[in-house]
């Protein structure tokens, strides 16, 4: 994609903008307090923002729109306005408790209720969970809009590709964090979440007149929608099936059951003990600015399914034919070994995995890779509805046998063969609306939203790390100077981890960069939850409790994961999150407490809570509800 002089212009003016404004709003951070909360001293209009810039990344230009882009649609939508309702309950129920106990960090507020181990677990928990997952994740996002743009082009003699952008981008986003904390994340996320906002209604906007101008020879599902529709009407037309909520109990993804309990537990873990997210609300100069702030967000969140999701469903219907093709690039490697290897299945060490579009795009491709595999695994093909769920079966078998064989006997499952190219759907709205002038306003913006999640998950991690780690076991009499300096190092180690990891991302087994991440938060979040909502309730619970509680969640996870692999992430999370209740319930009714526990009040700020937040909370509740019944 050319960019004009007026792009590149506007590009470089919107970063040294950034930077610049973070570094002078931070230039005096001297202390721990400054550099990790801001000083406790800020107001609830950067709080709010804030926490849009640090929540919308490329994790939602790129996954969430390429998730709306395939069968899930609108469904996709219940991450943001699910988190509007969430963010109503954190500020009230959740940020009291954490402002009057004056803690940095969220594992340490678990000290406090249960006991140190348990403080150590979430914080290794979460320092991993953001270096291995979270920042990895949004670095390879931020890498995929550039490798979309700019694939095959060289910058300053280096070759544009997946593994340069990642490096690319995290360690620019590390340097930057580095010279500044979390006060200098929230004034650049000023600009940046604003950059958001404005940049993906551009992008609706142009997406939506696209398809008004649409005919049935760039679009053929037009063909059946009354001529002369405008756009709107023609997006109800091929969108229809995209437009619910409520997808069936059988859905891999989002089944509608995920909807009742499983979805709430990535969303109160998010937005109420997620470091990076509630580190804003922790530096809130009272308690009133902090509630302000979090329903302000909230109140934001209810438009991002239109700047955002709504895209990638009109992207597919617009550039399939780009999606498909990226797909045979993504494809080409495991093609060319599939008809090497096909004439002779017997004496293969290779399997072939495909995607439910692959297998209705390339239904003869797909009827004889399901043969092959058969003769893989030595049975005859199992009885099931689709090749696709046959060929999953299959895979099972393999990987079964694979167990009882030697490393080198071992049969390799191939990455999986894609239909479509379904990440790629915001790049090439980008790449074929934006006129040039805008370009580089729009790549500012999504380079700012991947530079404001990255500094806001470093500065987290960090703070995790030299706070509840490093100052609790290495170094209890470390001075100021001494914590806000390993604080810098943890940034460029945690950075150089990522961008590792990052490229490893673009193998298609993963399902896409947004399943990956919820797929793997899994592993904490269930647990994490339980623990904190159930040592807030039930004060009797032992010290003990929170350490089972963290250390039970993974196992059981892991077990569901294998014993149901076919049930749904999200419904695997309920399961986890109930098991570790009732552990955690038998456990007190054997060993409560004498008395309950009492929380400690550590701060000085003012914790009197806000009346006109609360009636615009509730609003933003009800407004929620009447999306969820106009699109049932």
């Amino acid at each position: 994609m050319e960019l004009g002089f007026l792009d590149i212009g506007v590009f470089v003016a919107f970063i040294v903008a950034v930077i610049a404004t973070g570094v002078l709003k931070s230039r005096h951070e001297k202390t721990s307090e400054d550099y990790f909360l801001a000083g406790r001293g800020l107001s609830w209009w950067l709080i709010g923002f804030s926490l849009i810039a640090a929540n919308i990344s490329t994790e939602q230009f790129i996954g969430m729109s390429g998730s709306a882009a395939k069968w899930l649609g609108l469904a996709i939508a219940s991450y943001e306005w699910m988190a509007a309702i969430t963010l109503v309950v954190v500020g009230f129920f959740f940020l009291p408790r954490f402002l009057k106990a004056g803690i940095y960090t969220i594992p340490e507020f678990l000290e406090y209720r249960y006991n140190e181990t348990a403080r150590s677990l979430m914080a290794l928990f979460m320092v991993l969970i953001y270096v291995f997952v979270t920042y990895a994740a949004v670095v390879y996002s931020g890498a995929i809009v550039v490798k979309t743009l700019f694939g095959g082009q060289s910058v300053f003699g280096i070759e544009v590709t997946i593994t340069s952008a990642c490096w690319a981008i995290g360690l620019v986003a590390a340097i930057y964090v580095i010279c500044g904390g979390l006060k200098a994340c929230a004034w650049a996320d000023l600009l940046q979440g604003s950059a958001l906002i404005v940049g993906g209604a551009i992008v609706l906007v142009l997406a939506m007149k696209a398809l008004g101008a649409a005919t049935a020879e760039t679009v053929p599902e037009l063909a059946n929608v009354e001529a002369g529709a405008g756009a709107l009407a023609k997006f109800k037309a091929l969108n229809a099936h995209k437009l619910h909520m409520f997808l069936p109990r059988n859905d891999p993804e989002i089944p509608w059951t995920a909807l009742v309990i499983g979805l709430w537990i990535p969303n109160f873990y998010y937005w109420g003990l997620n470091q990076y997210i509630t580190q804003r609300t922790l530096g809130s100069k009272s308690l009133a600015e902090g509630q302000k702030g979090i329903v302000f967000a909230a109140g934001l969140k209810l438009i991002i399914p239109f700047i955002i999701v709504f895209p990638g469903i009109i992207a597919f219907n617009l550039y399939s034919s780009d999606m498909k093709k990226e797909a045979i690039d993504n494809n080409a490697k495991a093609m060319a070994q599939f008809e090497q290897v096909r004439a002779n299945p017997s004496g293969a060490k290779v399997a072939f995995k495909f995607d439910r579009q692959f297998h209705k795009m390339y239904k003869e491709t797909a009827e004889a890779m399901v043969a092959f595999n058969a003769a893989v695994a030595s049975t005859e093909p199992p009885e099931a509805k689709t090749l696709f769920e046959t060929n999953e079966e299959l895979l099972e078998v393999i990987a079964a046998n694979n167990k009882k064989l030697a490393k080198d006997e071992r049969v390799k499952i191939q990455d999986t063969l894609l239909g479509y190219k379904f990440d790629s759907a915001f790049a090439l709205l980008i790449k074929n609306l934006v006129p040039v002038g805008l370009r580089g306003f729009m790549l500012a913006a999504i380079m700012g939203a991947v530079m404001s999640s990255l500094a806001s998950m470093l500065n987290s991690a960090s703070t995790i790390f030299t706070m509840d780690l490093y100052r609790k076991y290495v170094n209890k009499a470390a001075s100021q100077k001494s914590l806000v300096a390993v604080g810098r190092l943890c940034v460029g180690l945690f950075a150089v981890i990522g961008c590792f990891i990052a490229p490893l991302l673009d193998n298609p087994k993963f399902g896409g960069i947004f399943k990956y991440i919820q797929e793997f938060q899994g592993y904490i979040s269930p647990g994490i939850l339980a623990v904190f909502v159930f040592g807030f309730v039930v004060r009797k619970a032992p010290p003990i409790t929170g350490v089972v509680g963290l250390l039970l969640n993974p196992i059981v996870y892991f077990i569901l994961a294998k014993v149901l692999p076919k049930m749904a992430f999200l419904d695997r999370m309920a399961l986890a999150f109930f098991c570790v209740l009732g552990v955690m319930t038998v456990i007190t009714l054997i060993r409560p407490l004498k008395e309950g526990v009492k929380f400690p009040v550590k701060t000085d700020i003012d914790l009197e809570p806000s009346k006109g937040a609360k009636v615009f909370g509730l609003a933003v509740v009800a407004v929620t509800v009447m999306l969820y019944i106009v699109f049932r």
